[in-house]
């Protein structure tokens, strides 16, 4: 059912963009699928159930090429798609797309020290540094796309995608300017660091209890941060309690991830030269609200480097190029994954991360 569906909305999404650009989705002679491995896997026909069960192993990893009519792809007959390599149960193609697009291939024969986080609902991480590449994946749970958040919301028109906190005054930026309707996970991360930086929260996440803006819901504290006159459907906009603790577990996630890295690799983060971020989040996310929360190290602003949608991206060279399939090919081959589930250091790193304070 899943595959069905998968197929459906692909072929779907082919349709709207052949009609937009003017030509058949019959004339598509060359397709390129990058994805997590479950989504590969699912596509390519291939089994899953040992994907949600550990030691979490794909049935494959080396690149597929298969015919594009057989996964029911509605593109030329006698088309392939290609599928990139997958890393590991939780490492797919679309982290080894970004690697690509990202420079990491020619970052293994550099001096430079460089990681990449691709931030998700499952982050993937990889550290480039002297001549190895360190992987490892960290399930940092759907808040920072703004779901399990009680008014959350995906990136669209309304969404507060931006906080800000001057002389104790809130500020807020929704995308297309409209009124506020709810708060993404780029909001909800500034809102966050805003929240702690007027010490209205806690190190811990807790809620100061004497301050005017805060009202109750369900027995505890929430923050007001759009009245309900203010807002776009009449109803008040708050950060609870709850919210404030899904950020922490999905920061502590993705920080214990970056550490256990650098630890594999005999470094600190001051050792970093740069610090690359990829992703839908990734592409908004407010550098400076991530490293007051202590999700991101406390590195000089020139070192980070916010790269958007660059599996996107990778999949485009790929589509272009065969010589960097090879390459691809090559820098997956080259990630060393490390399974956090199984490291003896993991749960002490994730303790420690929780707290909402910077390096």
């Amino acid at each position: 059912l899943l595959r069905s569906r998968l197929v459906d909305g692909l072929n779907t999404l082919l349709g709207s963009l052949c009609t937009e650009a003017g030509f058949d989705t019959t004339q598509v002679v060359e397709t390129v699928a990058v994805g997590n491995t479950a989504m590969q896997h699912l596509l390519a026909g291939l089994p899953v159930r040992q994907l949600g069960e550990s030691p979490y192993v794909p049935v494959a990893t080396a690149p597929l090429t298969v015919g594009a009519r057989e996964l029911g792809l509605e593109v030329a007959p006698a088309s392939y798609v290609y599928m990139p390599s997958n890393v590991a149960g939780y490492v797919g193609s679309d982290h080894v797309a970004m690697a690509l697009a990202a420079g990491a291939e020619a970052s293994l024969g550099a001096a430079e020290r460089i990681l990449f986080v691709d931030i998700g609902t499952n982050t993937e991480i990889s550290l480039v540094a002297d001549g190895e590449i360190y992987t490892c994946s960290c399930a940092s749970g759907p808040a920072f796309e703004g779901a399990h958040i009680r008014h959350g919301m995906r990136a669209a028109q309304g969404a507060i995608e931006h906080v800000h906190v001057h002389d104790h005054e809130f500020s807020l930026h929704t995308i297309g300017g409209a009124r506020p309707v709810g708060i993404c996970g780029s909001g909800i991360l500034d809102a966050v660091a805003a929240l702690r930086a007027e010490d209205l929260i806690t190190a811990r996440g807790s809620f100061r209890p004497d301050d005017p803006r805060l009202t109750s819901e369900n027995g505890r504290s929430a923050f007001v941060l759009v009245d309900s006159e203010a807002s776009g459907h009449g109803d008040a906009i708050t950060v609870s309690r709850a919210d404030v603790n899904e950020i922490q577990l999905a920061k502590s996630a993705v920080r214990a991830g970056i550490d256990l890295l650098l630890v594999e690799a005999g470094l600190a983060a001051a050792d970093l030269d740069q610090f690359v971020v990829a992703g839908a989040f990734g592409t908004y996310l407010r550098i400076q609200s991530a490293v007051d929360i202590g999700l991101f190290p406390d590195l000089p602003e020139e070192r980070f480097r916010q790269v958007g949608n660059a599996a996107g991206m990778g999949a485009i060279q790929l589509l272009l190029s065969v010589k960097l399939r090879s390459v691809a090919a090559r820098l997956a081959r080259s990630m060393g994954y490390v399974e956090l589930t199984n490291h003896p250091d993991f749960n002490d790193a994730f303790v420690d991360a929780l707290t909402l304070e910077p390096d």
